[in-house]
């Protein structure tokens, strides 16, 4: 595990996340986005669903492709209580005592019953993140949460990265797509300095097969290269390490000083108005001799007459 990398483990309460769905036709829970959400904080470790599967058999499939253990819960009406809640705080809380190198939990659901469990896990200072829907997800939680994500979030990009272009090869645009999806993921958890290293942890985390071989390239340094001449990213050496560092996307640094160079121009020709008010100019003063000093004779009447 690289040194600093967060370990994740995600509970996921689901039948308080289909209540936010219901009613939405056009709307379904997608697990994909969620999960490519939170490789963005760390290291998925342990991931588990509670429902009573026979009511929601539709997402079991995508649930098992995405390494998710379904936790089946009976009916309420079994049980008298909700006990997806309850089986759910118990093995949060069985992980937060035996496995001490998961420091931070994910509680997506937005049931304010959960706020208890939160403060829990805080007092053993483990770091919490919820995930929930905007419109059923308790203020109490949201508030009690390190960092809360809203689902609809999810689906927002953050700022407009650059376009691939289409005639590149397959696994050339496979590649550089990857990439800027990993430096907006960086962005987005305001990382201050994009090291080529990080940037390659985080392409790993959001697709374990990458290898930049199979892309063509013969190190990550030449993959980061060929993005910088195809105008994907920009690049700047660190002066100390030698290793490369992201400083930005290039098409937008290139839009902006294109912008920049156009709005110089407009400046220069532009015409300067020529005032109304003419200047008057000055009268020459007339010279006066200077004075004698003291004891000395005024010069006479013909000694300061012009030579003519």
């Amino acid at each position: 595990m690289a040194e600093g990398e967060h370990t994740l483990a995600v509970f996921i309460d689901f039948e308080n996340l289909a209540l936010g769905f219901r009613g939405k036709r056009d709307k379904r829970f997608e697990i994909r986005k969620v999960l490519e959400r939170l490789v963005e904080k760390g290291k998925i470790i342990v991931k588990k669903a509670y429902a009573d599967w026979a009511d929601y058999s539709e997402y079991k499939k995508p649930l098992h492709e995405a390494a998710i253990e379904l936790i089946e819960i009976p009916k309420r009406a079994m049980t008298g209580k909700n006990s997806a809640d309850i089986r759910l705080c118990v093995d949060a809380l069985d992980l937060c005592y035996s496995k001490e190198h998961i420091d931070s939990f994910v509680i997506v659901s937005g049931d304010s019953d959960f706020s208890p469990l939160v403060s829990k896990l805080k007092e053993n200072g483990k770091r919490v993140i919820g995930l929930g829907m905007k419109e059923s997800s308790s203020n109490l939680l949201v508030d009690n949460c390190d960092e809360f994500i809203y689902y609809e979030d999810l689906e927002r990009p953050l700022g407009i990265p650059p376009k691939i272009e289409q005639d590149l090869p397959e696994k050339k645009k496979e590649a550089f797509q990857l990439l800027v999806d990993s430096v907006v993921a960086l962005v987005r958890e305001n990382k201050e300095v994009l090291w080529s290293s990080m940037v390659k942890e985080t392409m790993k985390r959001k697709k374990p097969s990458f290898n930049e071989s199979y892309h063509g390239y013969r190190t990550f340094s030449d993959l980061l290269e060929d993005a910088e001449k195809e105008g994907i990213i920009q690049l700047r050496t660190d002066a100390r390490s030698g290793t490369y560092v992201i400083i930005g996307f290039g098409k937008e640094q290139r839009k902006d000083a294109a912008e920049a160079l156009k709005e110089s121009k407009e400046r220069k020709e532009r015409k300067i108005p020529k005032p109304h008010w003419r200047p008057r100019p000055r009268k020459p003063k007339p010279k006066v001799p200077a004075s004698p000093p003291d004891g000395a004779e005024a010069p006479s009447a013909s000694e300061t007459e012009p030579i003519v």
